[in-house]
């Protein structure tokens, strides 16, 4: 009889545990996917950076080699929201043999349950010669 009395006081113990324990998974979770979804914006500024570079070292008898470089970084960067937060910068004096610097900042948050724990930006430069 005193088993079936001592087994009977545990019963809602998993539950218990179970509640205690859930809002710090279900934090861990949402960090997860917050750190995935910046990686992903930081992987498409960097291959937007890319395709700008090479854009721009090919680009040199362009009429505006400028804005054809920052064209393609930004067509490039298609999930990102280019319109308003990518910034683009070309810099070069776009003579063959020469480099030119193509940098693109996007801003990033990491929002946990509606609370901002860290802002900022992100950039990405990559070299190119100008062919």
């Amino acid at each position: 009889m005193t088993k079936k009395l001592q087994i009977r006081d545990q019963r809602g113990q998993t539950i218990v545990e179970f509640a205690l324990v859930l809002p710090l998974l279900m934090m861990i979770l949402l960090a997860i996917l917050q750190f995935g979804v910046l990686f992903r914006d930081y992987l498409a500024v960097t291959d937007a950076v890319r395709s700008g570079a090479r854009k721009a070292a090919v680009s040199r008898s362009a009429p505006s080699p400028t804005t054809a470089c920052e064209n393609a970084v930004k067509n490039a960067a298609g999930d990102l929201n280019v319109a308003d937060q990518l910034v683009v910068s070309c810099t070069s004096s776009w003579n063959a043999g020469e480099d030119v610097e193509v940098e693109a900042t996007y801003p990033f948050e990491i929002d946990i349950l509606g609370m901002v724990v860290k802002s900022g930006r992100f950039s990405s430069t990559t070299t190119e010669r100008v062919e």
